[in-house]
């Protein structure tokens, strides 16, 4: 039965530093994590709003002040959870990168990649809003 070679002992400061390493990584990932969050629900608070408003002003008898007030509260929060969420995926990307130059070698986390597909759904969403597809 054939065995794996033993692994490699690291003095304590190697280990110390891969330790930093790592949780500099997952607090990394943390921080993007609450950024989506953050962004999310600005998002999809501001595509609700942008909806619900819309489909009051079309309901109601009277004109609200302005013709466009649901599409401009709607546009305000998608644009700017968007922005959040390029953001903080931007912010990940340098830290991945510093990781990268220290000599580690990240495996790229499954919350860059949910980042990228949300700032592409925020862009979207926006442009929805401003061409009114949504």
């Amino acid at each position: 039965m054939p065995t794996s070679p033993p692994a490699k002992q690291l003095s304590p400061s190697e280990l110390n530093t891969k330790l930093a390493l790592d949780r500099t990584l997952m607090a990394a990932d943390r921080s993007l994590m609450a950024w989506v969050r953050t962004s999310l629900s600005m998002i999809s608070f501001g595509f609700t709003i942008y909806k619900i408003l819309d489909a009051v002003r079309q309901d109601a008898v009277r004109e609200a002040h302005r013709f466009n007030t649901p599409r401009d509260v709607g546009l305000f929060l998608t644009g700017l959870g968007t922005v959040a969420m390029l953001m903080g995926t931007f912010e990940f990307w340098l830290r991945f990168k510093e990781l990268r130059a220290e000599g580690m070698t990240p495996v790229l986390q499954p919350t860059f990649i949910m980042a990228i597909i949300m700032s592409i759904t925020g862009l979207l969403m926006f442009c929805g809003i401003v061409w009114r597809v949504v």
